[in-house]
């Protein structure tokens, strides 16, 4: 019989936690100021003056403050959905679908598809809250959110409709991207 030292086997290669170190699968993101979130923010709404919906949402799709504390990162989802909100619904699929040829398409429909898991995560605390201010339920059960603008909505729509566009928007990024984006955005341990 073979005798085997067992102390020169390095049980850490065996380990299958330490095959991908923390720094590989979570890769560090700079520290982003909440000025700069704000001024990108800016920059987006004068596009969206313009006219140019598709031009904000790339701008705010391609400078995601992963880095960013958590008043910038609001800040950013807010500016996202308030882009989302004022792209009408038969320009959806044609604007997904130039998004998604560009060279970064892929990455581009990723990053939509977090801020609209982030949207509806946002806008389902907000509606079970029953202590939310401007969230009421009616009698059938069913809740109506008033301050629209907050959940990505046009203002004076308090139908609950911040929700229906983000699933209606959720719906063609799947319908051009296919499920991968979903999978993607589910392992992906960077946050918007």
């Amino acid at each position: 019989m073979a005798t085997i030292n067992y102390r020169l086997i390095d049980v850490d290669a065996l380990d299958p936690e330490s095959a991908f170190p923390a720094e590989l699968l979570t890769p560090p993101c700079d520290p982003i100021p909440t000025s700069e979130i704000q001024s990108l923010a800016t920059h987006c709404r004068q596009l969206l003056q313009r006219g140019d919906q598709e031009a904000a949402l790339v701008a705010a799709l391609e400078n995601v403050p992963y880095g960013g504390d958590e008043q910038g990162k609001e800040l950013h989802l807010g500016t996202v959905l308030e882009i989302l909100s004022s792209i009408k619904a038969v320009e959806m699929s044609p604007l997904l679908g130039r998004l998604y040829a560009s060279p970064s398409g892929t990455e581009l429909l990723d990053v939509l598809t977090k801020y609209l898991y982030k949207g509806m995560a946002r806008h389902n605390n907000s509606a079970s809250s029953t202590s939310t201010p401007g969230v009421s339920s009616h009698a059938t059960g069913v809740s109506s959110v008033s301050g629209a603008r907050e959940y990505g909505v046009a203002p004076g729509r308090g139908d609950g409709g911040g929700m229906s566009v983000l699933l209606s928007w959720h719906e063609k990024v799947v319908e051009i991207a296919g499920t991968g984006a979903i999978v993607r955005v589910m392992t992906d341990r960077r946050t918007v």
